[in-house]
């Protein structure tokens, strides 16, 4: 067994921690928060980081009603200066799995060294150099992953974005929704797992990964994992979007991985055709098939409960997760390990 796969199984217990965790901050953050007179939120990250910053701005400002913008770390770093008028009263919230990765955290001092603005972190590991240049720091060593691509990090790191975002807008029902999904993560996972492997076992060449929304961040993370730990093409986009051009791509040798809601379910499920029609192989998640779906997929994974939207992105990014680890296994590639990565950048 893979360490990879040990922590993508592991995710759901550090994910209780996570929660339980946060909630007993709950208090001290809003305090901090508070204590500052904010006319916006900047989330920044890399890699990984950054598109889980993505979902993360855009839970923020939909949640919160605060303008919020995601920036990627190493853009901050070497153009700060041109984005002073952004950072005014901003709070910049810095969610990173190492809390080294040398853009975020000269990102953070050389903005820190043009004007104060508080710095919230959100780091894998104690005392990291970004916890000690932080404002506020919160500490999620149970969500570190130790092999080079992140997974049981990922939805670590996102849960504790949309946790903050409850908090927030006061939002008990999106937390209540948040601690459903943490509850039944192990037996979804052991529900779900060998029809993901079975359906996506065929000789494909790409992943497309599609979502809409908070949830559209959380799929080019999805896409990033297909890259690295099956050293694969991948590439998000959103739903409807993906007409718009990328449809020419897809063809026999695509698996779509899809995140499908019960809105508008007419217009998805004729994507969904549309797309078979091409030949590509559909894996699709929803929380319950109210719409049939059922019906224009090769596999609809579902949750079983209804959630909030942005929730899904907890049980979702289980699925590309699993898609990419089948691959590596298939073709004997080590994901713990992938060639020419390191598991954070030092410059």
């Amino acid at each position: 067994m893979s360490l990879t796969y040990s922590e993508i199984k592991q995710q759901y217990t550090a994910l209780r921690q996570t929660y339980d965790y946060l909630l007993e901050r709950k208090a001290s953050f809003l305090a901090f928060v508070r204590s500052h007179s904010l006319k916006s939120i900047t989330v920044i990250g890399c890699g990984s980081g950054y598109c889980l910053s993505r979902s993360a701005a855009f839970s923020l400002g939909l949640r919160s009603g605060v303008p919020a913008v995601s920036l990627a770390g190493g853009d901050l770093m070497l153009n700060g200066a041109r984005y002073a008028s952004l950072l005014q009263d901003t709070l910049l919230v810095a969610p990173s799995r190492s809390g080294s990765t040398s853009e975020i955290v000269e990102a953070v001092k050389r903005v820190q060294a043009q004007r104060r603005v508080p710095v919230l972190s959100i780091a894998c590991v104690p005392e990291s150099p970004l916890s000690k240049v932080a404002d506020y720091s919160l500490e999620l060593p149970w969500a570190f992953d130790s092999s080079v691509c992140q997974t049981r990090t990922v939805s670590n790191l996102y849960a504790a974005n949309l946790i903050l975002s409850a908090f927030l807008n006061g939002d008990d029902a999106l937390l209540a929704d948040i601690d459903a999904a943490i509850a039944q993560g192990e037996a979804y996972m052991a529900r779900v797992e060998s029809d993901i492997r079975r359906v996506s076992s065929f000789a494909w060449t790409q992943v497309v990964v599609l979502a809409d929304g908070e949830l559209h961040g959380l799929a080019t993370e999805g896409a990033i994992a297909v890259t690295e730990i099956a050293n694969a093409q991948a590439h998000a986009h959103h739903l409807l979007d993906v007409r718009h051009g990328p449809m020419v791509t897809i063809k026999s040798d695509t698996l779509v991985v899809a995140a499908l809601t019960n809105t508008d379910a007419d217009y998805q499920r004729k994507l969904m055709q549309d797309i078979k029609k091409r030949g590509a192989t559909i894996i699709a998640y929803t929380d319950q098939d109210e719409s049939g779906y059922a019906q224009e997929v090769d596999l609809l994974v579902t949750s079983g409960r209804k959630l909030d939207t942005a929730v899904h992105g907890i049980p979702f990014i289980f699925i590309p997760q699993i898609v990419a680890l089948g691959c590596a296994e298939r073709l004997g590639i080590n994901p713990d390990s992938p060639d020419g990565l390191d598991a954070w950048v030092k410059l």
